[in-house]
């Protein structure tokens, strides 16, 4: 029996451009959320996963200690706009320039402190402090190179305070697959075995550290790990 041929994937340079461009072209919900949706469903969407994200961060903010986050692959910044809203300190990172453009743009005339928006990818990162919560919204998955995907989290975790978080969202599946020319989901064993030898272990949050997005049946929610050495 003939085994399909799996689609071939973009390299990093074609991808970054792919973003970038898509950044771009795209409405402010569309270009990072669901192309197949339009601007109102896609609101609803962005929306049902704040609620996620909220289940993961907690309702606790105090002015005076507010909680350290980074929103790493912010895309135009509809989130962390939301959670610097909310009271927490956001920093906020993309590689596309045209995204982080949109996103100052916007947060100028938002409520409330704004995010700190910088050009990065998620492997480069250096900031001068640790995070409360790192969480990233449906971008590891959208990053192909298996090498720059491997870095990307954990560099990610290096940046998590002790007893912190670590939100990354993604299918829970037990094989890797590979399901375009820009979207490679990992397996949940990947994202343990990686986590674990950076100090890491899965929440008790959800689904035994899974919390699914729960919107028309998408597959993807957020694998939580908390910081335990």
């Amino acid at each position: 029996m003939t085994q399909p041929v799996p689609p071939s994937v973009l390299t990093s340079e074609e991808a970054a451009a792919y973003w970038d461009d898509r950044h771009r072209r795209r409405g402010d919900l569309a270009s990072g959320g669901n192309v197949h949706f339009d601007e109102p469903t896609n609101e609803i969407f962005y929306a049902v996963r704040l609620g996620r994200l909220l289940d993961v961060v907690g309702d606790a903010n105090a002015a005076a200690e507010p909680l350290r986050l980074l929103d790493a692959g912010c895309g135009k910044g509809w989130f962390a706009r939301a959670m610097a809203r909310f009271g927490h300190s956001v920093d906020a990172i993309d590689a596309s320039p045209a995204a982080i453009e949109a996103s100052r743009t916007a947060s100028a005339t938002a409520p409330g402190r704004p995010p700190s928006y910088a050009v990065s990818t998620l492997s480069a990162w250096r900031p001068g402090c640790l995070y409360d919560v790192v969480y990233s919204v449906d971008v590891l998955f959208h990053i192909v190179d298996e090498a720059e995907w491997a870095a990307s989290v954990r560099n990610l975790a290096a940046l998590v305070r002790l007893g912190g978080l670590l939100a990354v969202s993604d299918w829970d599946v037990p094989e890797r697959r590979v399901l375009g020319s820009y979207q490679v989901v990992r397996a949940r064993r990947q994202y343990d075995e990686l986590l674990a030898a950076s100090g890491l272990q899965r929440s008790r949050l959800g689904r035994d550290g899974f919390v699914p997005d729960g919107f028309r049946g998408s597959p993807v929610g957020f694998h939580v790990f908390r910081r335990t050495g």
